[in-house]
């Protein structure tokens, strides 16, 4: 507390002048005025304590002077008139700059409140995030261990069964045995017995109820936490709107702001990277699409305009769309415009109007004659286009002279709560998840009911012939041949319907789904991961690229099926475990786990493994001795071994060579379909 004494005052204070401007401009609305302005004189005076505490007295004056702004109008029930809502608004600028110079030593300034308030908001939200993460790694952790409880908890049941064994044993008289105390010591026995099984099953009892009971507990908190890492979109919402307000007051125009599915739920970096966008789409749909009065009585429009921003989901993507009423784009001028700049040539004199809008989009375009604060530069639309294509998204726009634009972002959610269908792929026991909004229906599906072609299997669904393949295939984990039955999910995009074939449903579930390690090169079929109840790392899977395999068309005359064969991975990672784990597990492998080189060592001294995957950098044993060990074993010495590393220097893959490892992968380059094709040869038989 004493290197950093605001610690506490900025997130209260930034969660006040939030409350503030949402609360101000609902004023500006009319909206509950009188209570309205009770709200904001306790806010006002809530600031201004905290603000003495930590002896900020420049804070706590500006705070009383918006309390001078706002007691006159508590009692004389008087419309809130635009001087005042403008001097409340200027003392929260200057406070919020006020706030922004607090910051720890070391880190950047936040920005201002007013008209880019959004970005000292997700600062906050960022650090609260970081704390998230670090309980839902705890509890990530803690599942682990209790997979080790509960094995205890097997243990103790199997004592209490060879108690049990004990006591019958005792019970029964010993051939030979003449001694005259042997029935009473053999009573003792039983006795003693019986009892240590009473006990025994009593522990196990109390231990079973515990875990189940912390395992409950673990699950409820890992729900809770990974909502919280989720911010609500309405979090945007007072910001941009405070911008439209702006906006409009700077150029003498009077607009309304409407904002819906703020409830939507997102990764904070998400709503961090879109927001530069949606407030320069703002800014131009006041600036240049909302008409001034004038002109909008003579086009017969009400005086105010509006302009809306709405959060909604199309399949798996997530749409931001900001509409005005105002005049449309003028497309001609944006003809005129690109090709004074020699943006496109002659032949697109006569480009219809979506070509004009892509070439809009592009940016570098102004149709504006002066040049000002809001407009006139064209460089606007390059933030929205680069802000949207580092996010992997893109941007479409719709306009009609007279009646307004349209502007859409879409975008793939980094980290979003989706409700899924959960199955289990085949016989490895794989289990992945499925966007519960592209299935349409499930159902058994027997081997009669496939019809083969050269072009690949289908299926009859509600009389149309649909595309057919087993989802081990279609992830290019396995082959397969016809023959058998199968439980069936009919999934629908884009593109289509597909029937995908699974061994069995597991159930459905609410999931928070992340996007994959950059370091990670998945099959298409793969949209992101997931954790599942233990935390261990789950596949979610992308219906469109389901339904592209299924038509491209999986089925293997040949019928073969991968070996499952056992490999042994070894790192003190449990995200590199688990990682590798379940890649090795879905092309069909066999696979144990080893937290350590003297854990690894003691492992293939008692299993004969196909291969070994191993770590350099770990505590004890590392990885070039480990392999240095089991090539002087003449027992292990033929195993094959690959190096999985951090380790990219050439030093490093010298002495991996020189030890005797057959494959080395550096983490940073890691590529799923790179360690799957150098594993392929080795596993030969």
């Amino acid at each position: 507390m004493a290197q950093d004494p605001y610690r506490y005052f900025r997130p209260e204070a930034r969660e006040i002048l939030e409350q503030f401007s949402r609360d101000v401009l609902d004023l500006e609305k009319g909206e509950s005025n009188s209570a309205t302005v009770q709200r904001l004189l306790r806010l006002a005076h809530t600031l201004k304590g905290a603000a003495r505490v930590v002896k900020q007295s420049d804070i706590a004056n500006r705070a009383h002077e918006i309390e001078d702004v706002l007691s006159p109008l508590r009692e004389s029930g008087r419309d809130v008139g635009r001087e005042q809502i403008d001097a409340v608004l200027h003392h929260i600028d200057a406070i919020s700059d006020q706030l922004a110079a607090l910051a720890p030593v070391g880190e950047p300034s936040a920005p201002a409140v007013g008209k880019q308030a959004i970005e000292e908001a997700f600062r906050t939200v960022r650090t609260d995030v970081a704390e998230a993460d670090a309980v839902l790694d705890s509890v990530v952790e803690t599942h682990a261990l209790l997979n080790g409880l509960r094995a205890a908890v097997r243990g103790v049941q199997q004592a209490a069964q060879l108690s049990e064994l004990l006591a019958s044993e005792a019970l029964t008289d010993r051939p030979g045995r003449k001694e005259s105390g042997s029935r009473s010591h053999s009573g003792d026995r039983s006795t003693v017995a019986e009892e240590l099984g009473r006990k025994m099953g009593a522990i196990g009892r109390s231990l079973e109820s515990t875990v189940d009971q912390m395992d409950r507990e673990l699950r409820q908190l890992r729900e809770a936490v990974e909502r919280l890492r989720l911010v609500p979109v309405g979090s945007l919402f007072t910001t941009l709107e405070r911008m439209a307000r702006d906006t409009a007051r700077a150029q003498a125009k009077h607009v309304s702001f409407k904002a819906g599915g703020g409830a939507v739920r997102l990764d904070a970096h998400i709503l961090d990277s879109i927001q530069g966008a949606l407030l320069q789409i703002v800014r131009n749909a006041v600036a240049h699409g909302i008409e001034t009065g004038d002109e909008r009585a003579r086009a017969g429009k009400p005086e105010v305009g509006c302009v809306s921003v709405n959060v909604f989901r199309r399949d798996r993507r997530i749409v931001f769309s900001c509409s005005d009423d105002g005049r449309g784009i003028n497309l001609d001028a944006v003809r005129q415009a690109a090709m004074k700049r020699g943006l496109i040539g002659s032949e697109m004199a006569t480009a219809g109007p979506d070509e004009l809008l892509n070439v809009l989009l592009r940016g570098g375009i102004s149709t504006s004659k002066t040049v000002t604060e809001e407009s006139g530069r064209g460089i606007g639309l390059d933030v929205v286009r680069e802000s949207v294509e580092r996010l992997g998204g893109e941007v479409g726009c719709r306009s009609k002279p007279g009646a307004g634009t349209t502007f859409e972002i879409v975008i793939p959610p980094a980290l979003a709560s989706i409700d899924a269908l959960i199955v289990e792929v085949s016989d490895t026991g794989t289990v992945v998840a499925i966007p519960l909004d592209a299935v349409r229906s499930t159902r058994r599906l027997s081997s009669a009911q496939i019809t083969l072609a050269a072009s690949g299997a289908s299926v009859l669904y509600n009389e149309e012939v649909v595309s057919f393949v087993p989802l081990a295939a279609a992830l290019g984990a396995a082959t397969w041949s016809p023959g058998g039955d199968w439980t069936a999910i009919v999934i629908a995009a884009d593109n289509g319907l597909a029937v995908i074939g699974v061994k069995r449903l597991l159930g459905t579930a609410k999931i928070v789904v992340r996007p994959l390690p950059q370091h990670v090169t998945a099959s298409p079929a793969v949209l992101a991961a997931t954790l599942d109840a233990d935390g261990n790392p789950q596949l979610v899977i992308n219906p469109d690229e389901l339904i592209a395999a299924a038509r491209r068309g999986c089925a293997n005359e040949s019928g073969a099926q991968p070996q499952k064969r056992p490999v042994l991975v070894v790192d003190d990672s449990l995200t590199t475990r688990m990682l590798e784990q379940s890649i090795l597990e879905s092309a069909g492998y066999d696979v144990d786990l080893a937290v350590s080189g003297e854990q690894a060592l003691e492992r293939v001294r008692q299993k004969a493994y196909a291969l070994v995957l191993v770590d350099v950098e770990m505590p004890g044993m590392d990885g070039f001795t480990f392999i240095e060990r089991i090539r002087s074993d003449p027992k292990t010495c033929d195993i094959p071994a690959i190096l999985v590393t951090s380790l990219a220097k050439p030093e490093h893959r010298k002495r991996g060579r020189a030890v005797g490892a057959q494959g080395y992968i550096v983490k940073s380059e890691f590529d799923q379909a790179a360690l799957l094709s150098m594993i392929k040869p080795m596993m030969a038989a």
